[in-house]
């Protein structure tokens, strides 16, 4: 008898990544026009992906219920699979969620808004700790001498709103690996590749980080005209790394789209 024997696209996306990200990690200069080749292909299988593909419905914005709002996870995550080339999964933020501030050392990443709208800004570390400058930066508010141990100084890349519509963000261990994720006008989730996945034993931990004001910025900022400022001088910052923020974790529940098997 005949059979369908479509491939989910998910899972055409989950082979791709596994090709791809594996030949990046292994690749040398001569293999540099394959590995281009096959991350344009899972670039354009992953713009292709779609809410109902994965068989998630949009959220709809829910009125505050009070108390029983606040202790529901404010972003919750559903795992499709993890290899030790890349992990996949959705991410799911409700009305006015953010996902902090934060970095995905030696790691590449994507990520695809499946509905809603979400504002991304994606930072790059400039150099080494603050303790690398001649003179450190005056903060306000002032920070405590111990805290500036875990000063960075670091570029805005970008700051863009992306859709369902939009191709994917994409970051690399040295472009756009800072990013801060904001739903929107409204509830959005996103599928999201990471490659290869945090593993704190190998040093790919998750770190947070808090964009700090210097007085000197804040002088700028009450009497100067943003047009007479050079763009690199307006888009370089400074960011302190912190804990997880206590108004921020992630919840998790269950993927209900295609079986994925790499």
């Amino acid at each position: 008898m005949p059979r369908d024997n479509k491939t989910p696209l998910i899972q055409k996306i989950a082979k791709q990544a596994y090709t791809t990200f594996n030949g990046l990690n292994s690749s040398s200069g001569g293999e540099n026009k394959v590995v281009a080749d096959k991350m344009s292909e899972l670039i354009s299988l992953v713009t292709a992906v779609r809410a109902a593909d994965l068989k998630i419905a949009p959220r709809k914005t829910k009125p505050s219920s009070g108390a029983g709002e606040l202790q529901s996870p404010p972003v919750t995550y559903m795992h499709i699979c993890e290899t030790d080339v890349f992990s996949m999964g959705v991410f799911l933020l409700r009305t006015g969620a953010s996902i902090p501030l934060h970095d995905h050392p030696g790691m590449n990443g994507m990520l695809k808004v499946l509905y809603g709208k979400v504002s991304v800004r994606c930072f790059d570390k400039l150099e080494d700790k603050v303790n690398g400058s001649p003179v450190p930066p005056e903060f306000d508010p002032p920070l405590a001498p111990l805290q500036m141990g875990s000063v960075w100084r670091s570029v805005l890349r970008s700051d863009t709103e992306y859709s369902e519509t939009s191709g994917p963000c994409l970051l690399t261990p040295v472009r756009d690996n800072l990013h801060q994720i904001d739903a929107v006008e409204g509830p959005a989730a996103f599928l999201d590749i990471l490659a290869p996945p945090y593993n704190p034993d190998d040093g790919r931990d998750c770190h947070y980080y808090k964009v700090l004001q210097t007085v000197a910025d804040k002088g700028k900022d009450a009497k100067s005209n943003p047009e007479q400022q050079g763009e690199k001088e307006k888009d370089q910052t400074w960011l302190l790394e912190v804990p997880q923020p206590e108004d921020f974790w992630c919840g998790g529940e269950p993927y209900p789209g295609p079986a994925v098997s790499v």
